[in-house]
């Protein structure tokens, strides 16, 4: 059990450490934009996950997903949220917004409990509400200093907290690589078609065209290996979650939007005003009392579980003996 924790934590922190760092490797992308950066990504990482379904053989499996023809719709309409997700995300780091995302990130705890509520129809108790209003407080703060909804976060937090939710229909009736293969799957019609029109608008004087293959070969090798770097974090992020309690793999999701943090303000300069600083504070203490409350959830069920599992056998022992 020691081993297995330890695998998993180190699993769990490798694949948030690189969602931390992303912004660094899309930076090698420019001077491509978000439209052709996404493309690429879907078609790549379709290649990817199909060699890896033949390397690891299991193609026989991934027959068989697909003709469930309501998981495959499940997972084509998780590939479309999470599309948003990564367009969102990728313009963020062309354009200079990497804290706004960092930011995002940080809520997104957050808006799952509340996505629990509007679509899941959950009760929430009173520590969740609380940190859900501080949240409400933290965005307001931000956006008045802003000067306008901190649009970036939201869509950031928002797509990713439902693309959880879809996820969640799913259970756990499919693996990391297959689902993942599906989703870029039913994309990848929509990323080649992007492609063909950026290349025609190209063509036409519209726009920059095509830039993948003519602005060097580190450009072209970052778009190549960003299928790599979109499946591995969410094969290691798979193998974090079957050995991982639900609580602990919930805290070290935090180390994304930190090294995202760290990434914005002190690699690539970008400003924090006084307004984001007390808005940052906030979303923090919100999440640390969504944090407190999550673990005492967590040890008070155990404890429930321990005890029943006690009372059990001395309820059942007179019948044994009768």
């Amino acid at each position: 059990m020691k081993n297995e924790t330890r695998t998993g934590l180190l699993t769990a922190v490798a694949a948030y450490g690189l969602w931390g760092v992303l912004p660094v490797f899309f930076l090698l992308l420019h001077p491509a934009g978000a439209p052709e950066i996404v493309a690429w990504r879907i078609l790549f990482s379709l290649v990817f996950c199909l060699v890896l379904l033949a390397a690891t053989r299991g193609f026989p499996r991934f027959r068989e997903i697909l003709r469930d023809r309501r998981l495959v719709s499940t997972l084509a309409l998780a590939g479309v949220v999470i599309v948003v997700n990564w367009t969102t995300f990728i313009f963020a780091t062309v354009t200079g917004h990497v804290v706004e995302a960092a930011l995002g990130y940080f809520m997104n705890p957050i808006v799952t409990v509340l996505l629990g509520v509007v679509v899941l129809r959950e009760r929430l108790r009173s520590a969740q509400w609380a940190a859900v209003g501080i949240s409400i407080v933290a965005v307001v703060i931000i956006a008045v200093g802003y000067g306008q909804l901190p649009w970036i976060s939201l869509l950031l937090a928002f797509s990713f907290g439902s693309y959880g939710l879809i996820k969640k229909q799913v259970g756990g009736r499919i693996d990391a690589l297959s689902g993942l293969t599906i989703e870029t799957l039913a994309l990848a019609p929509l990323a080649a078609v992007t492609v063909i029109i950026l290349a025609v608008l190209g063509s036409q004087g519209v726009g920059s065209g095509v830039v993948f293959g003519t602005a060097g070969g580190l450009q072209a090798g970052a778009t190549v290996a960003s299928g790599v770097i979109t499946a591995v974090p969410l094969l290691l992020f798979a193998a974090a979650a079957r050995r991982l309690p639900l609580s602990t793999l919930g805290l070290t999701q935090y180390l994304t939007p930190i090294l995202q943090l760290i990434v914005g303000v002190a690699i690539l300069h970008e400003p924090m005003t006084s307004a984001r600083w007390v808005g940052f504070a906030l979303i923090w203490v919100a999440l640390v009392v969504l944090s407190v409350d999550a673990i005492r959830t967590a040890r008070g069920s155990r404890s429930d579980a321990t005890l029943s599992t006690l009372v059990r056998p001395s309820e059942e022992s007179p019948r044994l003996g009768g």
